[in-house]
């Protein structure tokens, strides 16, 4: 017998079944708590003195997580038997719940994700509370999969075959407001009044009947004419398309599920939803999307540091040195997360101009209905600024955003620094330049860390937390904290040139422009890359992080690892014309019409001038030579140390560039290529130079056998009683 729900009763006659897994933060579907639910509801199937029931959590705030995550991580390695006894458990349990003998009402307090949202659409009604906190969803489709435990069908039938498919196609969140407003929950409360409104909602039930007239409506078909049917779906099926290029199937499988059951009895219905789950579950790309799932969960609950002895600093006040685009950004960052921040720049034109960019940031976020305008006034609440340095004095942590320029951060270190608190933490957003040879110019190299931000800030989730040699353990988890703060992953990488991200991605956009001096055209060289799946080309990323910083970052590099690295020219070349990229409307490309990319004369010209090679290269040449060289720093990175594991090079690539987590990041890419077949490639291209050499780490696997991510050691998934 399990302990993790407790059955109680209101006045002898309405059940309460609490679930609370003991000792564990989340509550989470896992075999032994769906088979111990299974078990009551057997139970509670024979109860004819009962007028209802209530299912609640037992942790405030925290309704349903979703699947145990052992048990998810191993569906990506089950067997298509398994898979099916699965998910008929899940639809048989859910059937029973389903037809319980009284009115079931599901009260939601917190999260509720995937079989738990599941859970709830198998009981009469919903109330949720009143709360931020409250998020319901249906996210399987992030995971390459589908709501298999009759997501698919009950929802339809709920809130309406649209709002239906927005839900599950998207697999984002939605409030307790949002849900009162689709029919999803009967109402929204305070959460101090679930039981009571839920008590209330069972005696209405019961005086109306009303409930066993839904119970018959919802096992039937939906009721929809063929023509609404089939343009619902087209339409949602092109706009699938348009979004995901095809390389995600996980969301037209739901769309097709929800097509093929929802005019069918819900029997029926729950068939077509099992045919297509089984499609999904273990396919190629729902193991690299749980994969990078797990990756993610990793990094949220990583402190930064091994100690564990170590515990961040709380951080009440922030400043921020430079009102740039970076700056404002980093500035809207903290203010949008409620902490009060002071950005100062050296005259109150700049300040006035990273304020508007601030606003920009919220205002844009209206925009899409992902903010409010109190959101914007609040921002702007906690955000401060000044001309003068000693606004920093009561600053817990400082983070300069100024040029990429080491000598002009060394001197404002040296400026501010008196200004400082003694035990203030200072740190540099530089993409590049030594956190090491940095601190030397800071008040205390102990509390002098590196904290790279991408641009834009608003919407790139990565921060680089660069450890210099000096930099001590409070510091380090201290900023990680912060930057969790901020709403964004942070990933601690030792200092070396480049660091992680840029390291890795400059050999890429490095080899686009020598492809494009041999004669490749800058279309074929972006649309490989597009085909690979990254969200832009090579060209394209290099105008819009902006040629003066790519030829900086490239400096660095070149300086660094000039065995393998390929001077540029054209690209100092661009730079001292003014052709900076998107930011001065032209780069590789021209942007004079309304930021739309056009190819320019001038630019063909420049090419043709250095031109290199008789030969363009061909899309699959393209592909190999962008990508190869990204593989094979990563592989140096990691045979240096720069980052610890693996995980740290993929995660930091497809936040920071947007590699495409479908192929679940560049090192899980090389394992499914395998070490062998990429070392034949690279081969070919051994004549261009020392770029192309395999390094230890990548011919060592290959001799072996073996991979970057050793094979899975989870549980079995869950199985049928």
């Amino acid at each position: 017998m399990g302990n993790a729900f407790r059955l109680e009763e209101v006045d002898g006659s309405i059940a309460i079944l609490t679930f609370d897994l003991p000792e564990k933060k989340v509550n989470t579907l896992g075999r032994a708590v769906l088979a111990e639910l299974a078990g009551l509801t057997a139970r509670l199937a024979g109860r004819t003195d009962l007028r209802g029931l209530l299912f609640l959590s037992g942790k405030p705030g925290q309704f349903i997580a979703g699947a145990d995550l052992n048990e998810l991580a191993a569906l990506a390695f089950a067997t298509r038997e398994q898979v099916a006894e699965a998910i008929a458990f899940g639809h048989q349990l859910f059937d029973r719940i389903a037809r319980l003998p009284f009115p079931t009402v599901a009260l939601v307090d917190g999260n509720c994700m995937g079989g738990g949202t599941e859970l709830i659409l198998a009981m009469d009604d919903r109330i949720v509370s009143r709360s931020p906190a409250t998020k319901i969803a249906l996210p399987e489709v992030k995971l390459g999969l589908l709501p298999a435990w009759g997501g698919t069908q009950r929802l339809p039938r709920r809130i309406g075959l649209h709002h239906a498919i927005e839900m599950i196609c998207k697999g984002e969140p939605i409030s307790a407001e949002r849900a009162a407003s689709l029919g999803l929950a009967f109402d929204a409360v305070p959460a101090d009044r679930l039981v009571e409104e839920g008590v209330r909602l069972v005696e209405y039930h019961q005086q109306s009947g009303d409930w066993l007239d839904r119970r018959e409506r919802d096992r039937g078909p939906l009721g929809l004419s063929a023509d609404q049917l089939r343009f619902a779906v087209a339409v949602a099926e092109g706009a699938i398309k348009a979004k995901t290029g095809g390389r995600y199937p996980a969301p037209l499988a739901a769309l097709g599920a929800i097509r093929d059951g929802c005019n069918v009895p819900l029997s029926a219905g729950l068939e077509a939803e099992r045919e297509a789950a089984m499609g999904l579950v273990g396919s190629p790309t729902s193991a690299n999307l749980i994969a990078v799932f797990f990756m993610k969960n990793r990094l949220e609950r990583d402190p930064g540091v091994a100690n564990a002895g170590v515990s961040p600093r709380t951080v009440r006040r922030v400043g921020v040195a430079g009102a740039g685009l970076m700056g404002a950004g980093i500035a809207a960052a903290s203010a949008r997360s409620g902490l009060p921040t002071v950005m100062i720049d050296v005259d109150e034109a700049r300040l006035a101009a990273g304020l508007r960019r601030a606003g920009e940031v919220v205002a844009g976020r209206i925009k899409i209905g992902r903010a409010t305008p109190e959101d914007l006034i609040g921002m702007l609440g906690f955000l401060n600024t000044s001309t003068s340095p000693r606004a920093f004095a009561d600053c817990d942590v400082v983070i300069e955003a100024i040029n990429e320029d080491e000598a002009a951060k060394a001197a404002l270190f040296r400026t501010i620094g008196g200004d400082l608190r003694d035990d203030a933490i200072l740190a540099s957003n530089t993409s590049t330049i030594s956190i090491t040879r940095l601190a030397a110019s800071a008040p205390a190299p102990e509390r002098f860390v590196g904290m790279h931000f991408f641009h834009p800030v608003d919407r790139m989730e990565l921060v680089e937390i660069i450890r210099g040699d000096r930099t001590n353990d409070e510091t380090v988890a201290t900023v990680v904290a912060l930057a969790k703060r901020l709403r964004k992953t942070p990933i601690v990488v030792r200092d070396g040139p480049g660091f992680l991200v840029n390291r890795i991605l400059f050999p890429y956009l490095i080899e686009a422009i020598l492809m494009a001096q041999e004669g490749a055209s800058m279309d074929a060289i972006d649309a490989a890359a597009e085909r690979f799946g990254m969200p832009m080309g090579p060209i394209a990323l290099a105008d819009l992080v902006g040629l003066d910083t790519a030829a900086g970052a490239g400096a660095v590099l070149l300086a660094a690892f000039p065995d393998r690295s390929v001077p540029t020219p054209i690209l100092r070349e661009l730079v001292a014309a003014g052709r900076l990229g998107k930011k001065s409307g032209a780069g590789f490309r021209s942007y004079a019409k309304k930021n739309k990319a056009e190819a320019d004369p001038i630019v063909l010209t420049l090419l043709e001038r250095h031109r290199t090679g008789d030969r363009p290269p061909t899309d699959e040449e393209i592909t190999d030579r962008l990508f190869l060289p990204m593989l094979l720093e990563a592989t140096r990175v990691l045979e240096e140390g720069i980052v610890g594991e693996p995980a740290d090079v993929d995660m930091g690539l497809i936040l920071g560039t947007g590699f495409p987590p479908f192929r679940g990041g560049l090192l899980r890419w090389a394992d499914g290529e395998g070490a062998g077949a990429i070392l034949d490639r690279l081969e070919r291209y051994r004549s261009l130079g020392e770029r192309f050499a395999p390094t230890a780490l990548l011919t060592r696997l290959a001799s072996r056998g073996e991979a970057f991510y050793p094979g899975p050691k989870v549980a079995s998934p869950v199985r049928g009683a």
